[in-house]
């Protein structure tokens, strides 16, 4: 009897929490583009082509983790095998990943129905009767067995064993937004958690564009907002206790859609640090490095696309334009790469 075929991939994790906590922080677009690798799992989300999110999931999140990726085509002896591409919706998975220890809740519901004396506050905290105190433990299963099949994600806790195959489809993401880490104006490495508070005082007024400033000299490091209900503006001094890296190679000033890195506040909320870096093109990229369970380091990444100044006076009055003429403005600026 032949052997069944290996599948292209396959990992089992124990914990579904850090895997949803990370691929949340870039559900921006309905599909992202997945590619397994043998040191893990990167999965890219595309916006308009202005904003990229990318959250990379390491070998080391997982229990067992096994690739039997096709040959390069090159056909070189030692060289890497060539990853593997495709797309799903990330939304599904999402769903899917949360299902995880909703049985163990799903069970302490039933047991507060019948014992009317159980409280509220304590049916859904684990207990000594709980799947995690009692040792069962749940495992998440993810498979792609070959090019053009679903993609399976088998979760198993207790008796209770779930199954859902998403839909693959070709992939089609465009080429990386351009970030020259070779020609760089500026790079500071902070608390994630001081640029999320300055970007939520700045969120009141409504702002369609975020001026992000860097200088040498005071006040360092400036976030503006300026939108029809007003502006505002949060300044950064420079501190040991609140910058950890500051270099700056020259002045920087470029302006982004608010909206655009309103996206990467979730990423801020879980992450501990973040580290800030533009090139002379003007494209921001943001770099979180998040502590998962286990003290486990895992990275998410993003870059924006700015906004093209016409002049030095850049006129006010095409902070009204529609949407599809800011693409067409940043659209620009890639082409011009």
């Amino acid at each position: 009897m032949a052997s069944e075929a290996k599948p292209l991939f396959r990992a089992v994790a124990t914990s579904t929490r850090p895997l949803y906590q990370l691929l949340r922080c870039i559900n921006l677009a309905p599909r992202v583009h997945v590619q397994i690798t043998e040191q893990g799992i990167r999965f890219a989300a595309d916006h308009s082509r202005v904003m990229q999110a990318v959250s990379f999931l390491d070998a080391s999140l997982f229990s067992s983790y096994a690739v039997n990726l096709p040959p390069s085509e090159d056909g070189e002896a030692g060289s890497p095998p060539d990853p593997v591409n495709f797309q799903i919706p990330l939304s599904s998975l999402l769903e899917v990943l949360q299902i995880f220890g909703a049985v163990d809740v799903a069970t302490r519901a039933q047991k507060a129905d019948q014992d009317p004396y159980r409280s509220n506050l304590r049916n859904y905290r684990p207990d000594a009767f709980s799947n995690q105190a009692l040792g069962l433990a749940g495992t998440c299963t993810l498979v792609y067995a070959d090019q053009g099949d679903s993609f399976k994600v088998t979760i198993e806790e207790s008796t209770v064993k779930t199954t859902a195959a998403l839909t693959t489809y070709v992939p089609e993401m465009p080429d990386e937004i351009p970030f020259d880490r070779d020609d760089m104006a500026f790079k500071i490495i902070m608390p994630s958690r001081s640029l999320l508070d300055s970007l939520a005082e700045i969120s009141p007024t409504a702002p369609n564009r975020l001026a992000v400033s860097v200088t040498r000299t005071a006040p360092f490091l400036s976030l503006a907002g300026v939108g029809d209900l007003g502006s505002s503006a949060v300044d950064f001094a420079r501190g040991r206790d609140l910058m950890e890296t500051f270099n700056v190679n020259e002045k920087w000033s470029h302006s982004f859609k608010f909206d655009l890195i309103r996206n990467s506040t979730e990423a801020m909320r879980i992450a501990t640090k973040i580290s800030l870096r533009g090139d002379r093109q003007g494209v921001l990229n943001l770099q979180l490095m998040v502590v998962t369970e286990g003290e486990k380091q895992s990275f998410l990444d993003f870059r924006f696309v700015p906004f093209i100044r016409q002049d030095d006076d850049y006129a006010e009055e095409e902070e009204g334009e529609g949407e599809g003429e800011e693409e067409e403005e940043y659209r620009t600026v890639l082409s011009a790469d």
